[in-house]
């Protein structure tokens, strides 16, 4: 597994390509309303991203085998028991009490950007935003992990520990992954483990942290579109995501929100996830 070690140039490319792809969250928070469809949501954020921000949406046409059709769309939208992938679509309309996943990875000359964030619809159930607060959590525990040094299964055990001790389980056919020029890159980041495990971590890394954490069982199953994965009991899942630079001394998120201003600093936001 070569893992690509990003120099200074690379590194100052993808903090601006990570500060986009948080803007386009930022900016499509508004528009998540009851009776919006997500197709409408996809065109939003299109329109966004390549007007705006001058940049390439990187999921549109991303064709990851031959065997699989290109992905149709410029965002994902994961709806309730969608864990992840979800095919944005015109007669899909948002309603009371469902929770999104929106997922964007932006390409700014040649580097990807990639994160997502959960939205609520109007009000959700007390199990969805315990499940939706847990997952951020799980997101920030696994963060606090990343520093040069560390292992790559400190980090799934970070996550794992937190989820299941909340009574939730840990999608595992899915992980994070190294970025860069390319939309996927060594390392696989596994989202459970043992300490001490797996791949030691270094400065000039990047790469991603996404839980998926499912209301009842881990197990998936993928839709006959080849792209849609969803909980095979239909249960409620979700999923936060960052994209990460390991630092000489820690970590710097690189899709960090106005919202998360404390996230780079750690400490408030690790009190609160760690409680």
């Amino acid at each position: 597994m070569q893992v690509t070690l990003k120099d200074t140039q690379a590194v100052e490319k993808m903090r601006i390509a990570g500060r986009l792809a948080a803007e386009v969250l930022t900016m499509i928070e508004p528009h998540v309303q009851a009776g919006v469809t997500t197709g409408e949501l996809n065109r939003i954020c299109h329109d966004y991203i390549t007007d705006e921000q001058q940049c390439i949406p990187a999921p549109l046409n991303y064709q990851p085998s031959p065997a699989q059709p290109p992905f149709p769309a410029s965002i994902c939208t994961s709806l309730n028991h969608v864990v992840c992938h979800g095919i944005p679509s015109d007669s899909r309309k948002l309603k009371n009490g469902d929770i999104l996943n929106i997922d964007v990875t932006v390409i700014k000359d040649g580097y990807h950007g990639d994160t997502s964030k959960m939205f609520f619809v109007g009000k959700p159930s007390v199990l969805a935003r315990r499940l939706v607060e847990v997952t951020q959590e799980c997101l920030y525990l696994g963060i606090a992990e990343v520093r040069p040094g560390a292992m790559l299964g400190d980090i799934g055990h970070a996550i794992q520990r937190h989820a299941e001790g909340h009574h939730f389980s840990v999608v595992r056919e899915l992980c994070g992954h190294g970025i860069g020029l390319g939309f996927h890159e060594p390392p696989q980041v596994l989202h459970y483990g043992r300490r001490n495990t797996g791949l030691r971590l270094e400065a000039g890394m990047t790469f991603t942290i996404e839980p998926m954490i499912n209301a009842g069982s881990a197990e998936v199953r993928t839709l006959p579109d080849q792209w849609t994965i969803v909980t095979r009991d239909h249960k409620l899942t979700a999923q936060w995501e960052h994209t990460l630079l390991v630092t000489g001394t820690g970590c710097e998120v690189l899709t960090r929100r106005d919202e998360e201003a404390d996230l780079n600093g750690r400490d408030s936001l690790f009190q609160t996830a760690s409680a």
